[in-house]
C-alpha cells in the first residue's frame, strides 16, 4: 500500500512539476514584456484589429482575432497614464476591455500629467456624434479597417521619441469636425432615399417603400429652410437616426451597389445639368434686368419735360454761358440719357472740388431726355459750377455720311442681331446684344473734339461713377505726347487686349499685342490738341470701316477705344480710378475710400434694384432723394 501511494505521488510530481515550472515562465515574460517602456510599441504592434494584421519587420505574425487594436496612434513613455480611462471610452468590445485591463497594470507609477493623445481622440469623436456627424456601422467598419495600414507604417521597428510630436502636429486635422454637419447627413439622407426609391428591388417592397417616405416627410419637415445646426428642432437627431434606421433596411433589400452607383451618376448628372440651365437663366434675367428702365426712372423726365415746358424761354436758359469755351477753367463732358445718374456725377464732383466756380459740365442727352435733363439741373442747380446741356440732335455734323458707326447702327443687319427672335448664330454672350450699344451717346467719345472746338483739354466721365476728391489735378498731368490719360487694368488676365479682339484675324495679330494691358473708359483726361494733331477721329473711323461684319471685336466702344489709342495712352496713378463696383463684390474697401473716383461698371448698377448694396451709399449720399421730383416718382435709396 506505501509503495502504491508512493507511486502515485512520484506520478503526480512528474505531471504537475512542469505545467507550474511553464506557467510560472510565461507570467514573468508576459509581465517583463509589458514592464519594458522601450519595448511598449512593439507589443502594441503585435495585437491586431477586427482580424486584420498589422506587420512588423523581424516577428512571424499570428492570426490572433482575441484582441481589437485602439485608434492607431504611436506613445511615448508620458502617454500611458490614462490608458485605461481612455480604451474604456472607445467602446469596442470586451476584448478591447480586456485589453485596458492589462494595459493598465503595467503603467502604474508614471508620473506625467500630460493630456492622453487616445483621450484628445474620443473626446473629439464623442463632440462630433454629439452634433450629428454620427457614423453608420459600415462607414465605421471601413475606417477602422484602414488604420492597422496607417499604424503599420507608423510602428514599424521600434519607434524613436520624436515620431509622437509628428503625430501631434496632425491632430488638429484629424479632430475638425465639419460645420453644421447634421444639416448636411439630413440632406444626405433625402439623396439616399430618392435613390432607394428608384431601385427596382425595393420599389418591389411596398412596405419598406410606405416607410421610406413617412421618413423623407418627416427629414423634409425637420430640415425646412435650416442651414445650420442651430436651427434645427430638438427632435432632428431622433428623425435622423430613425431614417437611418430605414435606409439600412434598404440595403439589405438592395444590395447591388452597381445599381445604386449608376443611380447616383444619374442624379448626378441630372442636378449638373439643372444647374447649367439656372445659371443661364440666372444670366439673362440679369442681362434684362440691366437693360430694363425702373419705373421711377419712366417717370423722372415725363415730369421734368413736363414742367420744362410750361416755362417761358427766358427761364429755360442756364448762367455763366461765357465760361463754356475758357481754356482756363476745368471742363467735364458726361454723356447720358439718365438724369438720376447725371445728378450724382454732377453732385458728387462739385462737393469735392476746391473751387466749384472754375468747374464747367457740359452734358449731351438724346431727344427724349433733353428737355427733362435741363428741367433737372433748371430746379437743382450745381452752386456755383457751370452746366451746359445739349441735344445730339443738334450736331448736325453727325451724320451716316461722316460716322461710320452711326450708318452701322442704323442698319437692318444690326437692329436684327439686338432685336431678332431667333438667331442661328447668336453670341454666347448676352452682354454684346444689349441695346445700349446701339445709342449714338455711347460713341460721342470719338468725337470730342469736334463737339468741343475751342477747348484743349477734357475730362471724360461715365455716368456711372462716383467721384470722391477733387479731380484738378488731372489737368497738370504730363501726358508725354499722348491722348488719352486712363487706369490700366492689367492686374487680371481678362483685362488685356485678346479678351477684347479677334487675334485670329490677321489684321489684329499684325498690329496689336495679345498681352497688351488694357485701360478703362469711365474717367478719362483727353488732349484734345494732340487728339487733333494725331488725327484720331480719323483712325477710329478706319477701323470702324474694317470691323463692319463685327470679326475684329463684337460690339461697346472699349474695344475700339483700345484700337483707336494704341499706344497713344498714358497709365495714370490707379487711386485716380476705381472699378468693379457693379459686379465685383470682392472691390477692397480701402481702394474704395482711398480713390478719388469710383466706377459701378457692370450690370449691378447702383440705382437698380440688384445693384449691390454693400457698395450702394457711397452713391446713394449724393442722390437727393428728398427732392420733390425723386419723392413723387417713388424713388427711395
Amino acid at each position: 500500500m506505501i509503495k502504491r501511494k508512493t507511486v502515485v505521488f512520484l506520478l503526480l510530481v512528474t505531471v504537475l512539476s512542469p505545467i507550474v515550472l511553464y506557467t510560472d515562465t510565461l507570467g514573468r515574460s508576459f509581465k517583463t514584456s509589458f514592464s519594458a517602456p522601450d519595448e511598449f510599441d512593439e507589443d502594441v504592434t503585435a495585437l491586431t484589429l477586427g482580424g486584420v494584421d498589422g506587420k512588423l519587420n523581424l516577428l512571424p505574425q499570428e492570426s490572433s482575432t482575441r484582441l481589437k487594436e485602439p485608434i492607431g496612434i504611436v506613445y511615448s513613455d508620458n502617454d500611458l497614464q490614462d490608458v485605461d480611462e481612455s480604451a474604456a471610452d472607445l467602446q469596442l468590445g470586451g476584448s478591447v476591455e480586456h485589453k485596458t485591463r492589462m494595459l493598465s497594470t503595467t503603467v502604474e507609477g508614471d508620473g506625467s500629467q500630460r493630456e492622453n493623445p487616445i483621450r484628445e481622440v474620443t473626446d473629439g469623436k464623442d463632440d462630433s456624434l454629439q452634433r450629428g456627424s454620427e457614423f453608420t456601422s459600415d462607414n465605421a467598419s471601413q475606417i477602422l479597417e484602414t488604420k492597422p495600414e496607417q499604424q503599420s507604417a507608423q510602428t514599424s521597428g521600434k519607434s524613436d521619441h520624436k515620431e509622437p510630436a509628428k503625430i501631434r502636429t496632425k491632430k488638429p486635422v484629424e479632430q475638425m469636425v465639419i460645420i453644421d454637419a447634421r444639416v448636411q447627413q439630413l440632406k444626405d439622407q433625402l439623396i439616399r432615399a430618392k435613390v432607394f426609391l428608384s431601385l427596382s428591388a425595393t420599389r418591389n417592397n411596398a412596405h419598406f417603400i410606405r416607410e421610406l417616405r413617412v421618413r423623407m416627410k418627416e427629414v423634409q419637415r425637420t430640415l425646412g429652410d435650416a442651414t445650420k445646426d442651430s436651427e434645427l428642432p430638438k427632435n432632428a437627431y431622433e428623425k435622423l437616426k430613425g431614417m437611418e434606421q430605414t435606409l439600412a433596411k434598404g440595403k439589405q433589400i438592395q444590395d447591388d451597389c452597381a445599381a445604386v452607383a449608376k443611380k447616383l451618376r444619374a442624379i448626378l448628372h441630372s442636378a449638373e445639368e439643372q444647374l447649367r440651365v439656372h445659371k443661364k437663366q440666372t444670366m439673362f434675367l440679369t442681362q434684362l434686368t440691366a437693360k430694363t428702365l425702373p419705373k421711377g426712372l419712366h417717370c423722372l423726365p415725363l415730369r421734368l419735360s413736363t414742367d420744362y415746358y410750361s416755362l417761358d424761354s427766358a427761364r429755360q436758359q442756364f448762367p455763366n454761358q461765357d465760361k463754356l469755351e475758357d481754356t482756363s477753367l476745368f471742363h467735364y463732358a458726361l454723356f447720358s440719357d439718365n438724369i438720376l445718374a447725371a445728378a450724382v456725377v454732377v453732385n458728387s464732383t462739385v462737393f469735392n472740388a476746391k473751387d466749384p466756380s472754375k468747374h464747367v459740365f457740359h452734358i449731351v442727352s438724346d431727344r427724349l431726355n433733353y428737355a427733362a435733363m435741363r428741367m433737372w439741373f433748371l430746379a437743382n442747380p450745381p452752386g456755383k459750377a457751370t452746366i451746359q446741356v445739349q441735344n445730339i440732335e443738334e450736331f448736325t455734323w453727325l451724320n451716316s455720311s461722316y460716322s461710320p458707326v452711326l450708318k452701322q447702327l442704323g442698319s437692318p443687319s444690326m437692329i436684327d442681331y439686338y432685336f431678332k427672335a431667333h438667331r442661328s448664330n447668336s453670341d454666347s454672350n448676352m452682354k454684346f446684344r444689349n441695346p445700349k450699344y446701339l445709342s449714338i451717346l455711347n460713341h460721342l467719345r470719338f468725337y470730342l473734339p469736334e463737339i468741343f472746338p475751342k477747348l484743349n483739354k477734357v475730362l471724360f466721365l461715365d455716368d456711372d461713377i462716383v467721384v470722391q476728391k477733387d479731380l484738378t489735378n488731372l489737368w497738370s498731368v504730363d501726358l508725354k505726347g499722348n491722348v488719352n490719360g486712363a487706369v490700366e487694368t492689367c492686374g487680371e488676365s481678362f483685362h488685356r487686349f485678346d479678351r477684347y479682339l479677334n487675334f485670329s484675324h490677321p489684321l489684329i495679330s499684325k498690329n496689336f499685342d495679345p498681352h497688351a494691358c488694357g485701360w478703362a473708359y469711365g474717367m478719362n483726361i483727353f488732349d484734345l490738341d494732340q487728339w487733333r494733331k494725331q488725327h484720331i477721329t480719323e483712325v477710329y473711323h478706319t477701323w470702324q470701316k474694317l470691323n463692319h461684319d463685327r470679326q475684329l471685336w463684337k460690339l461697346g466702344t472699349l474695344p475700339p477705344g483700345l484700337i483707336t489709342f494704341w499706344k497713344r495712352t498714358f497709365p495714370i496713378d490707379r487711386s485716380w480710378h476705381v472699378l468693379g463696383l457693379g459686379y465685383n463684390p470682392n472691390v477692397n474697401r480701402r481702394e474704395i475710400d482711398r480713390a478719388a473716383v469710383i466706377h459701378y461698371n457692370g450690370n449691378l448698377k447702383p440705382w437698380l434694384e440688384i445693384g449691390m448694396p454693400k457698395f450702394r451709399d457711397y452713391w446713394a449720399k449724393y442722390a437727393d432723394f428728398d427732392n420733390e421730383y425723386l419723392r413723387d416718382c417713388n424713388i427711395n435709396p
